[in-house]
């Protein structure tokens, strides 16, 4: 159980942290396409803020989807074991993929203007397949780690 809950925080921080930078420099690529220049300090303090202030509330949404999508990926490695690894990143990728097309059903907008774009979608669901493989390497018996 310990080793489950370093996974699981690693792996939620990790997402969180690359999600949210990904948020940011999403963000300061559409400040710089209307001609505005961004500074390296600029785009530091912009993360470090971002990183901050969607703390309670994307953070949030990322603890249940990867409290939800964790299990699902448990009980399919009994399916396809020689799959461990593979299903835990997907399973990250699909709880924050999840989180923002749910999010546009309910508000009817998308709530980060990055993910409006495939690529910025898409970033969002590898920040969370990050986090599932990572969780896959802290939570794997070492048998585990090879043949996954």
């Amino acid at each position: 159980m310990i080793q489950w809950l370093k996974g699981f925080f690693l792996a939620l921080i990790l997402t969180y942290v690359l999600a949210s930078i990904l948020i940011t420099l999403g963000n300061l690529s559409a400040v710089q396409g209307l001609g505005l220049n961004v500074s390296a300090g600029v785009g530091i303090s912009a993360i470090a803020h971002d990183m901050t202030g969607m703390i309670s509330s994307y953070l949030a949404l990322i603890v249940v989807g990867l409290l939800i999508a964790f299990p699902v990926a448990a009980l399919l490695t009994k399916l396809l074991p020689g799959k461990r690894a593979f299903l835990y990143a997907l399973a990250g990728f699909t709880a924050v993929m999840a989180i923002h097309l749910i999010m546009k059903s309910v508000f009817g907008l998308w709530v980060f203007a990055p993910t409006r774009s495939l690529l910025g979608l898409i970033g969002q669901g590898l920040a969370g397949a990050v986090g599932g493989y990572v969780f896959h390497l802290v939570t794997a018996k070492p048998r585990n780690l090879v043949s996954s």
